[in-house]
């Protein structure tokens, strides 16, 4: 059974791609009920996987020496995120049917969406590293083609290759990763890898360890490679939800969980994990702090999470890491989809020509302030839990220094969540909008992401259950949801953090008067310049990225010399290449 559910949750959301995409804009009406039709069919099939949750191999079919044998695992680390991806990805087409609603090529929208869900699930489920690497890079090439949806925008078109080439650069982490397990081990399977690792020769474990790390910093927008998800924001917003919530980023941090238990003992691997978590957490929190555009300012809020989900697993809390990953899909996509909400009811985003909707989008502006909350990580929201598991594990078992940084970030997250939330919602109007509320099919996605966000932590123990076991290699222990409780209640450090968040939340009520933006009050002042410099130039990396990509057209240009543009030449050269090597092969055989 568990092999029938793993082929509907990848196939429903690929035969509804093709179905789409032979719609050919004919009838939007057929194409809005197709997209959530095999959407929400996918996401009954990933619940009704969970009950079937094991460490055995599900489906194992030889694909010939050189692949290995293309294999599906349902563990349980497999099929919670499986469920979040289709879950989360219906309840974003569901919304697309009011927020896409007269748009020109939704054939190529809603295909694109389904052919990304079912490749995040195929990346989750697959147990064979270069299959695994399949799913990964047609992941990419989603995330690209729907960042660039309207690609008469170059903004859009431009935060789409940005994108693209970023990850690429994770992408080329995890091919090496893979080829260099083949080469130690002669397989390609992930089992393999984890019951094997000890075995591999010193130095290509400590490759194969960095390479994985590689890959997940780019895909999940992680430190240096931050810069990416923000400009990705030029897309329709579901398709942010998609990304920041369901797919694309949560791939990172799910390698770096998976194969936690293969790269523990790597010298440096964990310190370089929690390095890279704590300064990603920390840069893009600031970033936020300074943001007028409502999308950006929740990107980088998305990079400054995922942060702190990579810094869990630096410091060997693998469960909540996960945990939070599943709390953070939730009220992040309820976020986003709000923040969708209130886009297309004003035609801007940005928060400094809005103020006071909140008196006539009170539905968004509740779910909103909900998911706010959560973020901050207040209690009893399911942020609250997920995002003390992660400070408890670090104050146990990573660095002080490091600990003390993420405790910065929790006070920094609670100024910048309620800074979102007050300018959009509650001061005065800055500008006057005739909108309106959330339409039908909006208020069915954000109430049941609302529901969940009030709920979520309730699954604690049996995610962690299920975890225990199916992960055999991660030493994960099952968590009673009393156990849980106590655990957090009873730490002096849930207080510390408590407080941190409370003092966030104080600064900006002191200065909510004077903060309808960093930008505006600088041009007053002088004051907060730095800061938003710091903040457009995201430290620095824009500016290294120009000149990465300059450099790189003039190596190019400098090649294209090389192409004549007559083919006769051109085949001349192919021809003798292909000479020179046949020769110096006869040559090294005698």
């Amino acid at each position: 059974m568990a092999g029938i559910l793993i082929g509907f949750v990848i196939g429903i959301p690929w035969l509804g791609a093709v179905a789409l995409w032979l719609t050919r804009d004919r009838n939007s009406s057929l194409q809005h009920a197709l997209a959530v039709g095999f959407s929400v069919a996918a996401g009954i099939a990933s619940l009704a996987l969970i009950p079937f949750a094991s460490a055995r191999t599900v489906i194992d079919l030889p694909m010939g020496r050189y692949f290995g044998n293309l294999t599906f695992t349902a563990d349980g680390l497999a099929v919670t995120l499986t469920a979040i991806a289709c879950v989360v990805g219906s309840l974003a087409v569901i919304f697309s049917v009011d927020y896409m609603h007269g748009e020109a090529q939704l054939g190529r929208f809603y295909a694109f969406v389904l052919l990304f869900i079912g490749a995040m699930t195929g990346l989750l489920l697959s147990g064979n590293l270069l299959f695994m690497f399949f799913f990964w890079e047609i992941t990419a090439l989603c995330s690209y083609a729907l960042i660039s949806f309207y690609n008469d925008d170059p903004k859009a078109v431009a935060g789409g290759i940005k994108a693209l080439i970023m990850t690429q650069v994770g992408g080329v982490g995890l091919l090496a990763g893979a080829l260099i397990t083949y080469a130690a081990l002669g397989s390609y399977q992930v089992a393999d890898l984890l019951a094997q690792a000890g075995t591999m020769p010193a130095n290509l474990l400590t490759l194969a360890a960095f390479g994985f790390l590689l890959a997940a910093a780019a895909k999940s927008a992680q430190f240096p490679f931050h810069t990416w998800l923000p400009d990705a924001m030029e897309a329709p917003t579901p398709i942010s939800a998609l990304i920041h919530a369901a797919t694309m980023v949560n791939a990172g941090v799910y390698l770096l969980a998976r194969f936690y238990p293969a790269f523990e003992q790597v010298p440096g691997w964990k310190m370089a994990v929690t390095a890279v978590g704590l300064v990603s957490a920390l840069i893009t929190a600031f970033m936020a702090l300074t943001a007028t555009d409502l999308k950006r300012a929740l990107a980088y809020s998305t990079v400054s999470q995922l942060g702190y989900m990579v810094y869990a697993i630096g410091v060997g809390g693998v469960f909540a890491s996960q945990f939070h990953l599943l709390s953070h899909a939730v009220f992040k996509a309820l976020l986003f989809l709000a923040a969708g909400a209130v886009i297309h009811a004003t035609g801007t985003r940005e928060m400094a020509r809005m103020g006071a909707l909140g008196k006539q989008m009170p539905f968004v502006r509740n779910v909103f302030i909900l998911g706010a909350l959560a973020l901050a990580g207040l209690p009893i929201l399911n942020g609250f839990w997920s995002k003390e598991l992660i400070l408890e594990a670090g104050l146990s078992a990573g660095p002080q220094w490091a600990y003390d940084g993420m405790l910065l970030g929790a006070g920094m997250t609670a100024f910048y969540t309620l800074r979102m939330t007050w300018l959009v919602f509650f001061g005065t109007a800055r500008e006057t909008f005739h909108v309106h509320d959330a339409g039908r099919a909006m208020k069915v996605s954000l109430g049941l992401l609302a529901a969940g966000t009030l709920t979520t932590w309730l699954l604690a123990g049996p995610m962690s259950e299920t975890l225990h076991g199916t992960l055999p290699f991660h030493s994960i222990h099952s968590l009673s949801l009393f156990g849980l409780a106590e655990e957090i209640f009873t730490a002096p450090a849930t207080y510390l953090a408590l407080m941190v968040v409370a003092v966030g939340l104080v600064i900006f009520w002191m200065v909510r008067h004077q903060a309808t933006t960093w930008r505006e009050n600088s041009q007053k002042s002088g004051a907060g310049n730095w800061m938003t410099i710091l903040s457009r130039e995201s430290f620095g990396f824009d500016w290294l990225n120009r000149q990465v990509a300059g450099r790189t057209v003039q190596f190019a240009s400098v090649l294209q010399k090389t192409q004549t543009g007559i083919l006769s030449w051109n085949v001349v050269g192919i021809l003798s290449a292909f000479l020179a090597i046949l020769l110096y092969l006869v040559w090294s055989v005698k």
